[in-house]
């Protein structure tokens, strides 16, 4: 028989670390959503969605599998820089912030992806790898296999959603990616800011916030498809 845990050890708050009271979690997600700290391998959960997004189909793909696969239109399981030109341009972005991605995501990310230690001069992403490029200074809602864990993006939002519930600012992303810096992770502190800003510019409403339910679908890939429809239908370019 499990012993039920005093009130003590239930404390999200320590009067002496401010932080914990200005940056709150949820104690709420047990009710909300089945075994809220377990990763999940193939669907991106929340509490409004707890099946993750209805009619995408993850392939049996990690979650971060599926975050990147939009990108790998022949469906080879490999992603060359042409791929993420082409896959940011159906976005919306304009060539100049397409190509700039490009550099950037493949400079990052190809090597430690590559099935062997001797480089390619491609650039490719190995999809089946992708787990080896998640870099530090994240928000921690991927784990270090790929796996989604929902209280983590719960968290997010109860932490730094100051304006809006369940929306972020610019600002309010300016400060949680300041807070989920590592010390030292010069790479990662430049990563998630360029990741977070891309995301931002991509998927803000007409108020400039940046919702939840945007974010759960990036972390699955699902918003990828969906912007990629949109644009198509004449919906414009973003950048």
């Amino acid at each position: 028989m499990v012993a039920e845990a005093s009130n003590e050890a239930m404390k999200t708050v320590a009067e002496m670390a401010p932080i914990t009271a200005e940056r709150k979690v949820r104690d709420d997600l047990d009710s909300r959503l089945p075994k809220p700290y377990l990763p999940r391998a193939v669907v991106a959960p929340d509490t409004e969605n707890i099946n993750g997004t209805y009619g995408h189909k993850h392939h049996n793909m990690s979650v971060l599998q599926q975050h990147v696969s939009f990108f790998d239109q022949d469906h080879d399981g490999i992603i060359y820089p042409l791929d993420t030109y082409k896959g940011f341009c159906a976005l919306g972005f304009n060539a100049v912030v397409s190509f700039f991605c490009m550099i950037f995501i493949h400079g990052l990310m190809s090597y430690v992806t590559l099935p062997t230690w001797i480089p390619s001069p491609f650039f490719p992403i190995h999809i089946r790898n992708i787990h080896k490029a998640k870099h530090g200074s994240d928000s921690g809602t991927y784990d270090t296999e790929g796996r989604f864990i929902p209280a983590h993006l719960e968290n997010m939002f109860s932490k730094y959603a100051r304006t809006v519930p369940d929306k972020l600012t610019l600002r309010e992303l300016w400060h949680m990616t300041d807070a989920n810096r590592v010390a030292f992770d010069f790479v990662g502190w430049f990563s998630s800011k360029f990741e977070w800003g891309v995301l931002y510019a991509l998927a803000k409403d007409e108020e400039g916030f940046l919702a939840k339910e945007a974010v759960r679908r990036c972390f699955d890939g699902s918003l990828f498809e969906y912007c990629a429809k949109n644009v198509q239908k004449g919906g414009g370019k973003v950048a």
